[in-house]
């Protein structure tokens, strides 16, 4: 947001950069491991995790935020980065058309984990 103010496709592509490694390093394995941990929890506390509505909920939300990272984010994060690295071929309009889908695909890839923490949090009694 702070580069995209700027102006400055230089300081966008090093945000994006900045992004994509930030993603690989801290996103990707906290995602695997709040997974595999919560099942491994859920098996060790005997609790049935399709019987378990809340959990069989909280992890059909991170798959759906998985699937929306892995196939729409991160191909749009890449092309953005492109886009802002190469100056010669930099158009705002295509900038934006791009960021915008980027804002979608990046608010349903946040917003479901936080539903399923709020799942996880007041294990609501779903039928």
């Amino acid at each position: 947001m702070f580069a995209e103010k700027s102006k400055d496709p230089e300081k966008i592509a090093f945000a994006f950069k900045g992004i994509i490694r930030a993603d690989r390093y801290f996103t990707m394995p906290g995602v695997t491991g709040i997974t595999l941990f919560g099942i491994a929890g859920a098996k060790h506390g005997r609790i049935p995790i399709l019987g378990t509505r809340w959990i069989l909920w909280s992890i059909i939300l991170f798959i759906i935020s998985g699937v929306a990272f892995m196939a729409k984010l991160v191909p749009l994060q890449k092309k953005l980065s492109a886009l802002a690295s190469n100056k010669e071929k930099f158009n705002w309009d295509d900038y934006y058309k791009l960021a915008k889908q980027w804002d979608i695909w990046g608010s349903l890839a946040t917003i479901t984990p936080w539903i399923a923490v709020i799942l996880m949090v007041i294990k609501p009694n779903i039928s």
